[in-house]
């Protein structure tokens, strides 16, 4: 259970990318059935975006993550190795906490403590659909009983992926944290556990369930999303990345929530980190450098401007 909790909290800021690969949006889930996704070759060599921002005595490079991958993509090479080696820092969206930490979050933020189950805070027919997906995934229909609709909507996103051959420990921050630790580099955190956890169960009941339903509707169509974002990463195709991972941001609340807002946070940061000399490898998320409030169009209002590194 503890190792399902890590993959879990692993999946957080990947889950609306993955919702957002379907053809449905949040608003009208449940209104049809998901149509089969068209599957984007991933390139034999990987070489995703990066960009950089530099002033007299600070350099910040921006590199788009994929926090679940299949083991074996040969992505860190080329300009985005020569970027990291040259860094004397490494900021990634969030420090994993300790085994015993993690409980406590989650035990405090992702447990309903309402009395009532899951499966009795949806309509019948959403349940119905609910149970059959949980016994596709053979899964006892209560195992989510007592959890907050949306750690149970990401805790089910991640089985099929898995059962895909994607593996939460083959992401691209457990492999520049790893790089990092060897080196002795300072790994710095932009949000805490609290804060990413937070972030969803802080959402409306009524949110947190249509976000469940999408995913029920979605979930034969998982592995295939995925397939799609990483390809898209892979081919550094912004644009097609920015409308596949934001896509499913429809609803103002989750849009500010997940997205815009966390940006803007960021851009904040890196706007005081500029003041400071040295050499800083930010790794956030691919669908935070995509789109109309992307984190670089939020450090566009701060008079910062990142420059994409082409190689």
């Amino acid at each position: 259970m503890m190792r399902h909790w890590f993959s879990t909290l692993l999946m957080l800021p990947l889950t609306l990318g993955l919702a957002a690969c379907q053809p449905e949006s949040l608003q009208s889930a449940g209104s049809a059935a998901p149509k089969a996704t068209e599957i984007v070759t991933i390139p034999d060599d990987p070489d995703p975006a990066i960009w950089v921002i530099k002033d007299e005595d600070t350099t910040i490079y921006l590199f788009g993550t994929v926090h679940i991958l299949k083991p074996g993509l040969s992505w860190f090479d080329e300009a985005v190795k020569e970027a990291f080696d040259a860094s004397d820092e490494l900021v990634i969206e969030m420090i994993r906490p300790d085994p015993a930490a993690m409980v406590k979050i989650v035990n405090d933020l992702a447990i309903d403590t309402t009395g009532v189950s899951l499966r009795d805070k949806l309509d019948p027919e959403d349940r119905t659909k609910y149970e059959a997906v949980m016994a596709s995934l053979t899964l006892p229909v209560n195992a989510f009983d007592p959890l907050e609709p949306w750690f149970a909507s990401v805790s089910m996103s991640l089985i099929p992926l898995k059962q895909s051959g994607f593996e939460t420990d083959s992401g691209v921050e457990d492999i520049l944290t790893s790089h990092a630790t060897a080196r002795g580099m300072t790994i710095t955190g932009l949000e805490t556990a609290e804060q990413q956890l937070g972030f969803f169960d802080n959402l409306p009941e009524d949110v947190q369930i249509r976000f469940l339903n999408f995913n029920v509707d979605s979930i034969g169509e998982m592995a295939d999303g995925m397939e799609n974002m990483v390809a898209h990463w892979a081919n550094a195709n912004i644009s097609a990345l920015a409308e596949l991972m934001n896509a499913g941001l429809e609803e103002k609340i989750l849009y500010e929530t997940l997205l815009s807002n966390r940006n803007a946070n960021w851009a904040q940061w890196v706007d005081e980190r500029m003041k400071q000399p040295g050499t800083v490898f930010v790794a956030v998320g691919a669908g935070h450098l995509a789109g109309k409030d992307s984190l670089q169009e939020q450090l566009k209002k701060r008079a910062l401007v990142a420059k994409r590194i082409k190689y």
